[in-house]
């Protein structure tokens, strides 16, 4: 059969170019001495099929480009495949054909034939050379080897697939052997065909061979990888099944464990209310039976240690002594004898009752006036433990009151976070910024902070996490805030609200001496050296380098001239000092002549350039200018009101970046001028003809409020009637257009602007007289306060000329108050009215309130 086989393929190598059909074949690639069934389907395929047959039975054997082409035309095949013979043919009932061709010599296609029916072509048989040299044993010897490695790897082939591939003597017969059985694509095993050179196909199976041992290398370590993992796993899983067993067999509670153990432990000694601990041993029961691998078993787990690391009855004893508490108030804080006095009054509460519910305080003042610090200061005066919680830009409500336990990574809010750090029930918690919480759509964390400081409620505080109550009734909860106009009003209700105003300047002096300068020279290495600073020293960095409140930039500055001096010290010793000297608490500068006296001169020439003028008041009366009072959130200020009527279309011309209410205010104020003229002194006519033009100075501040209505209607009256207003005078009141002027706000932070720049009379609401018991008499001293109803009435306070015709309303109001306290009736504890805007203007920049 062979020799005869052999007689036919040498006549058809000599032949040349041989008209054969074209069967194209799916995801298959068959080489010559490759015998291979074919399942014939298409009536192209058929029909080329039986042409074969009808002939000589040859046949060119092409792979499909693109397997997905279901009807393949020219485009569609390799131009290179195999002239086959087919040498069994079989008919299927469905009407198709299976045969089976025996692959014989490469062929390629010249050109393909005419014929709607199938595909047809001239095929050149390709001849092939047998070298037999050095290279070729080289080549062939490798790809024995590597065809061994490749059955090895690869599960799916049989080992006596080796034994096939030795026993053939042919060279060709070895590559096709090896490219038919190799598991690759069909582009990779159809390169090898399109190859008419033995050698050089043998190279190309060589390079096949070793990228798909290359895969075969990854594919056993990944397997390698992912088996070791299941099996480690299935080992823990039954080692701790059979250490569950035994911890059962050994302990009828089945607290082997020494993890759950010390869980146990801690749930007997935490002392929890008796419904809390039954939950906590349910807990615990629970977390014995779920498997260690379980997820469930961390998240109870860690419930569990939550559970028992708050404080349920461990609590501090507090110093009820009351001096002891003012002396340690006193030494820490100058000033702020309000919030003294009701610490005080806590504290001779708890000596007559022993246990005292629902305090919770707000400290309410600009920044820099020791509301955070007076926090400490009340936790070490009653020797409690001191915990903060920051409210600023908190949105979200589960940060109050915690995560559920649904959720991954979940923990509780920020309540019973700082009850765990602080180890006690009955903690101060200092609830900082509490005006700059926020809402969104996770929630609103000022809703879930009214159980929080509802003395009603929170001693059944409920977090989400723990989801039993806690007992938060026996906190000191103590708030601050900026401003109380951005905390909603049902948790106003909940606070007894302490406003902390701002510092006068002597004030600061007194904490910079008593305070600051000790701090930082103990901190800057200055405390054994002698070094003084002048009250005028003092008061030159308050004026001129700071604007503000508190004395938060009063300290920054004395540690830049610290600084200053330390540098000029180390430069006249000539060498950096080696060691810092140890500090002591509580150290004083050496009482001998000051080696460094900080004078005005001394404070310009290390700070420089002054940051901001020295603001002081008018020194003349001026006709359309009136002095106002303001409000800022760094303390009271004052500002100037200009009006000037120029010939125009009678238009009222507003500058200064003032706010929609004070426009408003300006547009009333006018009218109600216009209508009252001839009882305000006014010339009726004043308007006719003229353009009114009311600026404010300092136009890049933007400037709001209603409260300098009466500042405004003055400077309109003087500018209209040509007289000039009192400098020593300055005003506040918001005013209507019946020319009534209304009660305002921050009058604390108003009279002490006016006393800051030596204004003699300051006129004030009569609607406000109740403030002023409110108010420490040094800020009052030397003001005279007058308080009016009506703008009339303010009328003779504010012009020197008496002689201008005044219609006063009748009002039971004298017509000048003074400043001593006790001539003035009791107030409400709160300084301001819901009608009283805030004005202001702020030399930081900041937004001011008019």
């Amino acid at each position: 059969m062979m020799k005869q086989q052999k007689k036919t393929t040498k006549k058809r190598e000599k032949q040349g170019p041989t008209v054969l059909p074209v069967l194209p074949l799916r995801d298959v690639v068959v080489y010559p001495s490759m015998v291979f069934p074919v399942l014939v389907g298409r009536e192209s395929s058929l029909r080329a099929a039986a042409e074969a047959l009808s002939r000589d039975k040859y046949i060119l054997l092409v792979a499909q480009m693109n397997p997905g082409v279901d009807e393949p035309g020219q485009e569609d095949v390799f131009m290179d495949g195999t002239v086959a013979k087919i040498i069994q043919m079989l008919r299927l009932p469905n009407g198709l054909m299976k045969i089976l061709v025996e692959g014989e010599h490469q062929g390629r296609v010249q050109r393909f034939l005419n014929n709607d029916e199938f595909l047809e072509a001239e095929v050149q048989v390709i001849k092939q050379a047998t070298p037999d040299d050095r290279k070729m044993q080289a080549l062939l010897r490798q790809t024995s080897e590597l065809f061994q490695e490749y059955i090895r790897l690869n599960r799916g082939l049989p080992q006596e697939m080796l034994v096939s591939f030795e026993s053939l003597d042919d060279i060709a017969r070895k590559l096709y052997f090896v490219a038919a059985n190799i598991i690759t694509k069909v582009e990779s095993k159809q390169a090898i065909l399109e190859i008419h050179n033995l050698d050089d196909q043998y190279l190309e199976l060589v390079r096949l061979l070793h990228e798909e041992i290359e895969v075969l290398k990854l594919e056993q370590e990944i397997d390698t990888k992912v088996s070791d993992t299941i099996h480690k796993s299935q080992r823990q899983f039954l080692i701790q099944e059979q250490i569950r067993a035994l911890q059962t067999e050994l302990e009828e509670d089945g607290e082997g464990s020494p993890e759950l153990a010390k869980l146990a432990e801690a749930i007997r000694t935490a002392k929890m209310p008796k419904e809390v601990e039954e939950r906590a041993w349910e807990e615990l029961d629970k977390l014995r039976r779920t498997p260690m691998m379980s997820p469930e078993f961390a998240v109870n787990r860690n419930y569990l240690e939550w559970l028992t690391a708050v404080p349920w009855s461990h609590r501090t004893e507090d110093h009820l002594s009351i001096s002891h508490v003012r002396q340690v108030l006193d030494e820490d804080h100058y000033g702020l004898e309000r919030p003294k006095e009701r610490i005080l009054e806590h504290i001779a509460v708890l000596n007559l009752v022993k246990d005292m519910r629902g305090q919770i305080l707000c400290l309410s003042g600009p920044p820099g006036v020791g509301k955070t610090s007076l926090a400490k200061s009340i936790a070490r005066a009653l020797g409690r433990k001191y915990v903060r919680v920051s409210l600023g830009g908190v949105r979200d409500e589960a940060e109050i009151r915690g995560h559920r336990r649904t959720y991954i990574g979940s923990m509780p809010g920020k309540i019973v976070q700082s009850m765990k750090r602080a180890g006690v029930v009955n903690p101060v918690m200092l609830l900082d910024e509490i005006d700059k919480m926020s809402a969104d759509f996770r929630g609103d964390p000022s809703s879930a902070m009214l159980e929080v400081l509802d003395p009603e409620q929170n001693a059944s505080f409920n977090d989400h996490y723990l989801e039993v109550d806690y007992d938060l009734s026996q906190v000191l909860f103590i708030t601050t805030a900026n401003v109380l106009y951005n905390i909603p009003l049902p948790l106003q209700d909940r606070m007894e609200i302490i406003e902390l105003n701002g510092y006068l300047e002597h004030d600061k002096v007194e904490i910079a001496k008593r305070h600051i300068i000790p701090k930082q020279l103990e901190e800057h290495g200055l405390a054994d050296q002698a070094i003084a600073f002048t009250d005028a020293a003092i008061m030159k960095v308050i004026h001129e380098y700071t604007a503000e409140a508190g004395v938060r930039s009063l300290e920054r500055e004395i540690a830049s001239l610290c600084r200053k001096i330390a540098k000029g010290i180390v430069e006249k010793k000539g060498e950096e000092p080696t060691a810092a000297a140890p500090k002591k608490a509580g150290r004083k500068p050496r009482a001998t002549q000051p080696s460094v006296t900080v004078t005005p001169e001394v404070v310009e020439s290390y700070l420089k350039v002054p940051r901001y003028r020295n603001r002081i008041g008018e020194k003349e009366d001026m006709i359309g200018a009136a002095t106002g009072l303001a409000w800022t959130s760094v303390g009271g200020d004052t500002l100037t009101v200009e009006v000037s009527l120029v010939p125009g279309m009678e238009k009222l011309t507003l500058t200064g970046q003032l706010g929609d209410v004070m426009k408003e205010s300006v547009s009333a104020a006018v009218t109600y001028i216009r209508a009252n003229a001839g009882a305000l002194g006014v010339p009726e006519d004043f308007y006719k003809g003229k353009d009114i033009h009311l600026h404010v100075p300092e136009g890049a501040i933007p400037k709001d409020g209603p409260s300098a209505g009466i500042t405004m209607a003055t400077a309109v009256i003087s500018a209209a009637a040509q007289r000039p207003v009192r400098s020593d005078v300055a005003m506040t009141g918001e005013i209507t257009l019946r020319g009534r002027i209304l009660p305002i706000g921050g009058l604390t932070e108003k009279l002490l602007a006016a006393r800051r720049v030596n204004i003699q009379t300051v006129i004030i609401p009569a609607g406000n007289m109740k403030d002023l018991a409110d108010i420490p008499d040094r800020v009052k001293e030397g003001l005279e306060i007058v308080p009016v109803e009506t703008l009339q009435e303010a009328i003779p306070h504010v012009f020197r000329n008496a002689s201008m015709p005044v219609a006063v309303a009748d009002s039971s109001v004298a017509n000048t108050v003074a400043s001593n306290p006790k001539k003035s009736p009791k107030t409400s504890p709160k300084g301001s009215s819901k009608k009283g805007g805030t004005v202001g203007r702020n030399r930081r920049g900041n937004g001011a309130a008019a």
